[in-house]
C-alpha cells in the first residue's frame, strides 16, 4: 500500500521555485558528461571480502535459468555480476542501444545472440529471466515491461530515479506478477559487515535499533570530468535520488522502512557558479536525519566532497552495536555468544565455481547467485519490492526537504 504521495510535477514545480527563490546565479559549473580514462570508477575496484570455506556451495538443481542482459555503459554494468558463468544459468541473448557497445558485450559473454534493445528482447519466448543494467531513470519502466512480458526481472540501483509515480507503477506490477522475482541489485547488502548486521539482527541480539547511519560519498578526482551517462541522467537529478548504497545500511539490516525525514543540503560555496538543473537542484551533498518504523533516528548522506569512497554504514541498538566488529553489552554479547553456539554463521557463503565475488565489497557475484537462487527456489530475493522501494523512496522525499530548508516530510510506507 502506497500513500502520502507528491506526484513528480508538484516536485519539480517546488523544487523550481525554491531554486529562483533563493536568487540562484547560472552558469555552466565545468562539468563534462565524458567519462574519464584516467580514473578508475570507484567500487569496482574493491573485491576484498571474506567468505566462509567451511562448506563448498552445493547446487539446488540442475535446470539452467535462460536469461538475458541489457546494458553494457560505461560501467560495463551487465557482466559484472556473473550472471554469464553462473552454472544454472543458459546466457540466451545480451543487448545494448549502442552497436558498438552490444558487439563488445557479446563478445566478452560469449554470446552468439543480440537485440538492439530491450523491447524487442522481452518478446524472445525462450528467456525467462533479464538483467536490466540499463539507465537509472528507466529501471522501474523496464522492470515492469519485462514482468508484462512474464520474465523474472533484477535491475540495478535504485529502483526508479525522479518521478516517484514509478514507484508506485512498480508496486502494482510486481502485485500483479507475485510468480515472477523482482530483484534489485543493492551491493551494500552483501557488504560483510552489512551481512553479518542483517544475520545478528534477524537472531534479536540488537534488539530495536535506536541510532543508523549510512554513508555514500564519491568523489571524483578533481580536474577529471564527470562520468558519462546515458541522455545526461546523472546531470539531471540530486544526490538523494540515489541514496540505497546508505539507506541499504538500515533497510537492508532490518527490513523495515523510514517514516518521516528532514534534509539538509550543501552547494557549491561560490554562489556565481550555482547553476539548477532542470529539477531546480544545485545541492553537492544532501544529509537527511530520518526517522525509523522501529522509533529510532537514522543519518544518510550522499557526498560528493573529497576524501575517501565511501559505501558505508553502522547501527546502534538496545543491546549491541556494529561499526566494523560487534560490540555489545552483557546482554548482547550473550545473545551474540547464543546466536553463533546455535550455528549462525556471519561471513559469506561459497559461491557456484566460475562466479567471482566481484567488486563493490564483494557484493557482485552474491547478488546475481542471489537472483538465480531466489528463482529456483520460489523465494524473495535478497532486496526484493518493498526493500527496493523502502531504500529508494525516502531520498525522493529527503531531496524535498532539502529544497525546503530541512521541513520534515512523511515518507510513504508500502506493503504487498
Amino acid at each position: 500500500m502506497m500513500t502520502n504521495r507528491i506526484s513528480r510535477r508538484s516536485f519539480i514545480a517546488s523544487s523550481t521555485a525554491g531554486a529562483v527563490g533563493a536568487g540562484i546565479l547560472a552558469t555552466a559549473g565545468g562539468i563534462s558528461t565524458a567519462a574519464s580514462a584516467a580514473e578508475v570508477i570507484a567500487g569496482f575496484d574493491d573485491k576484498k571480502t571474506s567468505v566462509d570455506q567451511s562448506k563448498p556451495w552445493v547446487p539446488f538443481s540442475d535446470r539452467k535459468i535462460r536469461v538475458g542482459i541489457v546494458g553494457h555503459g560505461v560501467c560495463k554494468f551487465g557482466l559484472q555480476f556473473g550472471l554469464q558463468h553462473h552454472p544454472n544459468v543458459e546466457l540466451i541473448a545480451v543487448s545494448d542501444l549502442f552497436p558498438d557497445r552490444c558487439a563488445d558485450m557479446a563478445q566478452k559473454a560469449k554470446c552468439a545472440k543480440t537485440y538492439p534493445s530491450l523491447e524487442e528482447m522481452v518478446k524472445d519466448d525462450k528467456i525467462e529471466a533479464i538483467y536490466c543494467a540499463t539507465d537509472a531513470p528507466a529501471h522501474a519502466k523496464h522492470a515492469i515491461l519485462c514482468m508484462e512480458h512474464g520474465k523474472h526481472v533484477a535491475t540495478a540501483v535504485p529502483a526508479f530515479r525522479g518521478d516517484i509515480d514509478d514507484a508506485e507503477r512498480l508496486l502494482e506490477c510486481c502485485k500483479k506478477n507475485k510468480d515472477l522475482v523482482y530483484a534489485m541489485f543493492e551491493t551494500s547488502c552483501f557488504h560483510d559487515d552489512l551481512y553479518a548486521m542483517e544475520k545478528l539482527f534477524a537472531a534479536g541480539v540488537f534488539g530495536n535499533i535506536v541510532y543508523s547511519e549510512g554513508e555514500y560519498c564519491h568523489p571524483h578526482v578533481l580536474g577529471t570530468p564527470a562520468l558519462g551517462s546515458y541522455k545526461d541522467w546523472r546531470k539531471n537529478g540530486c544526490p538523494m535520488w540515489y541514496p540505497t548504497h546508505a539507506t541499504a545500511y538500515y533497510v537492508g539490516v532490518t527490513h523495515k522502512s523510514f517514516i518521516d525525514v528532514s534534509c539538509q543540503g550543501t552547494a557549491l560555496f561560490d554562489k556565481a557558479q550555482r547553476i539548477p538543473n532542470v529539477i531546480g537542484n544545485i545541492f553537492k551533498s544532501e544529509a537527511g536525519l530520518f526517522r525509523t518504523a522501529e522509533g529510532g533516528i537514522s543519518r544518510m548522506i550522499i557526498c560528493g566532497s573529497q576524501g575517501e569512497y565511501l559505501e558505508a554504514g553502522r547501527i546502534r541498538g538496545e543491546y549491541a552495536g556494529y561499526n566494523k566488529t560487534f560490540t555489545g553489552d552483557a546482554t548482547g554479547s550473550k545473545r551474540h555468544y547464543e546466536a553463533i553456539k546455535n550455528g549462525l554463521k556471519l561471513k559469506k557463503y561459497a559461491l557456484p565455481p566460475g562466479v567471482e565475488s566481484g567488486g563493490h565489497g564483494g557484493s557482485h557475484g552474491y547478488l546475481g547467485d542471489d537472483f538465480i537462487d531466489s528463482i529456483l527456489r520460489k523465494r524473495q530475493p535478497r532486496v526484493g519490492v518493498i526493500d527496493a522501494l523502502n531504500m529508494t523512496v525516502p531520498g525522493y522525499y529527503a531531496h524535498l526537504s532539502a529544497m525546503k530548508d530541512g521541513e520534515r516530510i512523511k515518507i510513504p510506507q508500502y506493503s504487498l
